[in-house]
């Protein structure tokens, strides 16, 4: 498959990941500081995951964040990516994104995912009942998107969604929600950043299944990248360390704040090498402008999708800024048919 003639969208997944150092205020303002510049350099969205009892990542409201990012930002759209649907009630997400789309119209995408966003045991405290909601999710799904039409006359409604222009997108990294989406004819965004074994599968499905739908006549597909753009190789695999110490902590239950870069020493080496930490970063595409540039077209080359959506560990904000800004240059060179 081919998509070399059509314009590929580029957008942010951000985790607010909190530096060692850095207060939660102080991780939320560096988000919305990137969302602004995102903003002025063409990317399409800004979505936030959830995330819960890991110290090292603050977006476990991801809905009160799409209001701080949202409201702070003028029309970049914003929204989740994703709300694990399990962890709540239908009604209530309809609630607060209904909400939100009403505060800021045509802007706030609502990205459904079933897996818990953190250990189990922090997910039965979520809610104790959740393994029976991820055998429902798509019913749930469905319950959600019914919450926003005009439901005159039923019992339970909510009201402040109803109407409410919020599109829905189904989030996987396996291949069970290609089904999900293709049934209900959603947008289908894969998580290839942390867990691209079953990419190229989960995309076949969707579109072997795809049936139109009110909000889709035909599949669109988004797919996670991790990118640590610098103005060299080298100067990229050193900001890489914080990541691989984070991939490490992940690994080993051993969760810590991102620390800060370091030499890209023999250790480091080892540690990409790995096979568990490569399986992770297949799809991380480390290195300079060019180097990025040459990654990032074979993969939009392979998979074909229709956008991009970039997530990066960095400890330093300056830093992370510059990497998106070199980014937003390499989709742009991507998009006109020029050499990075």
């Amino acid at each position: 498959m081919s998509n070399a003639s059509k314009q590929i969208t580029y957008s942010i997944l951000d985790l607010a990941s909190v530096s060692a150092g850095a207060s939660i205020k102080e991780t939320f303002d560096k988000s919305l500081d990137l969302a602004r510049m995102a903003e002025g350099l063409g990317y399409t969205r800004f979505w936030l995951a959830e995330h819960h009892n890991m110290k090292s990542i603050a977006s476990s409201a991801p809905a009160v964040l799409i209001g701080h990012i949202a409201g702070g930002t003028e029309k970049i759209r914003v929204g989740s990516g994703g709300i694990m649907l399990p962890n709540h009630s239908p009604l209530i997400v309809a609630e607060q994104f209904g909400t939100l789309g009403s505060l800021y119209p045509n802007r706030i995408d609502l990205g459904l995912g079933r897996a818990p966003g953190t250990d189990q045991m922090t997910a039965a405290a979520i809610r104790s009942d959740r393994m029976q909601s991820v055998y429902k999710f798509p019913d749930e799904v469905a319950s959600v998107m019914h919450f926003f039409k005009h439901n005159e006359g039923e019992r339970v409604r909510a009201s402040v969604a109803e109407g409410v222009d919020v599109p829905v997108y189904i989030l996987g990294s396996s291949t069970d929600s290609a089904h999900v989406a293709a049934r209900l004819g959603l947008p289908y965004a894969f998580a290839s950043h942390f867990a691209p074994t079953h990419l190229f599968e989960a995309m076949e499905i969707y579109h072997r299944e795809f049936a139109p739908s009110a909000q889709l006549d035909k599949p669109y597909t988004i797919a996670g990248i991790n990118v640590i753009a610098a103005d060299t190789d080298e100067e990229a695999r050193r900001l890489s360390t914080s990541s691989l110490r984070m991939i490490l902590g992940v690994l080993t239950s051993n969760i810590d704040y991102l620390q800060p870069p370091e030499d890209y020493t023999r250790e480091f080496e080892e540690l990409a090498e790995n096979p568990a930490v490569q399986r992770m970063m297949q799809y991380a595409f480390i290195g300079s402008q060019k180097t990025v540039w040459d990654k990032t077209k074979q993969f939009i080359e392979q998979t074909a999708v229709d956008e991009v959506i970039v997530s990066s560990h960095i400890y330093h904000h300056e830093d992370r800024l510059k990497s998106y800004s070199l980014f937003a240059d390499v989709m742009k060179s991507i998009n006109n048919g020029v050499l990075a």
